[in-house]
């Protein structure tokens, strides 16, 4: 996989690193890794965002919120939806993805690893309440799309698990 290059101008970041994730309040938009762009023209803003799925309900809520983050810090704003690259769990931020696991919600792990976990084949998704592999999946499908339910042999504990996407 190539590394996609993103461009954050610096004045824009702060505001951008305010702006949580709808539907996972404890992320940043930055360090969910939806934000591929954000550039400055004077007070015109211009932000390219990508969603995690596609039709993702949230999309339309971010775009919102960067928006009036934007207006507020004086900023003329405009968010552009991109769909090409599509979003991959490996533009989650490490501080996105421990931001994750403090709320409770097992990080994505690498492809290979998660289609085994998804397929039942092995238990290898770390329960994000007491740490440990003895887990099992429940439903292909928690409290969003882009999550699968799992419950901890060890401690009983359900908990979400964020899906793969490369």
């Amino acid at each position: 996989m190539t590394e996609e290059k993103v461009h954050i101008e610096k004045e824009l970041e702060p505001i951008l690193r305010k702006i949580p994730d709808p539907e996972i309040p404890v992320l940043s938009i930055l360090d969910l890794g939806v934000v591929r762009e954000a550039r400055l023209d004077g007070k015109k803003a211009s932000v390219k965002i990508t969603p995690t799925y596609s039709g993702c309900p949230a999309m339309d809520v971010i775009g919102d919120d960067i928006v009036t983050a934007l207006t507020q810090a004086g900023y003329e704003a405009k968010v552009d939806l991109i769909l090409a690259p599509a979003w991959s769990t490996d533009w989650i931020t490490e501080t996105g993805r421990k931001a994750l696991e403090d709320y409770g919600i097992a990080p994505p792990m690498d492809a290979s690893a998660d289609k085994r976990a998804l397929l039942g084949e092995e238990k290898l998704v770390k329960c994000p309440q007491c740490g440990s592999t003895q887990t099992h999946l429940v439903s292909q499908f928690g409290s969003t799309a882009c999550k699968a339910l799992f419950k901890c042999d060890d401690c009983q504990e359900p908990f979400d698990y964020f899906k793969c996407l490369i």
